[in-house]
């Protein structure tokens, strides 16, 4: 085995992380870790603790307690070792207005240390179809040139561990389906772990091989799409995640 903890173990280990604020836990205890080329759903409804929970995997929020591992480096204390190898994507988080697509890729390029940026940023515009606005100021794009941008931004590192919050929320099915299908093509291509936040049940199917199901922060169901189907006795998951937030355990009627 490689003693590189980059190269052994998995891509992130969650163990005992909660979160708590003014002595109310809203995360946790949670205990859960991704391995390299798989794609997991954290679903749950609206204050669940998806966003806190991502925002403590990248070090943005401080837990209360747990551990978090990110190829093997210790966030609290080593998050340095780990930062430079994985990536974020949401279409909520602005980039700034006034720089033009370009410009904007170049400045997180240069934060990654990304060698040849001006070649990276032309593969990327290639990949994701940006020139027609590369050079555009970014606050003057649509919706889903945005949410382009965004991934190319979250791609511009070549990440290893990739964190999605609602990645095609406002996007019509022929944009949503692209930016999934360029998703699919990098986790294939990098041997890349996701943790995709979603509420859009179909898109978690088709991308997730494993859900974890969070209910007030927390931990309440973790298996494949198709187990949970199985156990709930459902269709889809989308009356599983009713099931869940209306605590009709089973898949028991109301």
């Amino acid at each position: 085995m490689s003693s590189n903890p980059a190269e052994s173990g998995p891509t992130l280990k969650v163990s005992g992380l909660s979160k708590s604020y003014d002595k109310r836990q809203v995360v946790g205890p949670l205990d859960f870790s991704l391995e390299a080329g798989s794609v997991t759903g954290l679903l749950g409804g609206n204050g669940a603790g998806k966003t806190t929970t991502i925002g403590m995997i990248m070090g943005l929020i401080a837990p209360t307690c747990g551990e978090i591992r990110v190829f093997g480096h210790d966030m609290a204390r080593e998050r340095y070792g780990a930062l430079g190898r994985m990536n974020f994507e949401s279409p909520y988080v602005d980039m700034p207005h006034r720089l033009t697509v370009r410009q904007n890729l170049r400045v997180f390029g240069l934060l990654y240390d990304v060698a040849d940026i001006e070649a990276k940023i032309a593969r990327l515009a290639e990949d994701l179809a940006l020139h027609d606005f590369l050079d555009r100021q970014t606050g003057r794009l649509s919706a889903g040139q945005k949410t382009r941008v965004a991934i190319a931004k979250a791609l511009i590192n070549d990440p290893r561990l990739l964190l999605l919050d609602e990645p095609t929320a406002s996007l019509d099915p022929d944009t949503a389906d692209w930016v999934r299908t360029r998703l699919e093509t990098h986790r294939r291509t990098h041997n890349c772990a996701i943790l995709l936040a979603s509420h859009n049940m179909s898109e978690v199917e088709r991308l997730c091989d494993r859900v974890l199901m969070l209910k007030e922060g927390t931990l309440v169901d973790d298996d494949s799409p198709v187990g949970l189907l199985a156990r709930y006795g459902r269709d889809t998951l989308e009356e599983v995640f009713l099931d869940v937030a209306r605590g009709r355990a089973g898949g028991a009627a109301a």
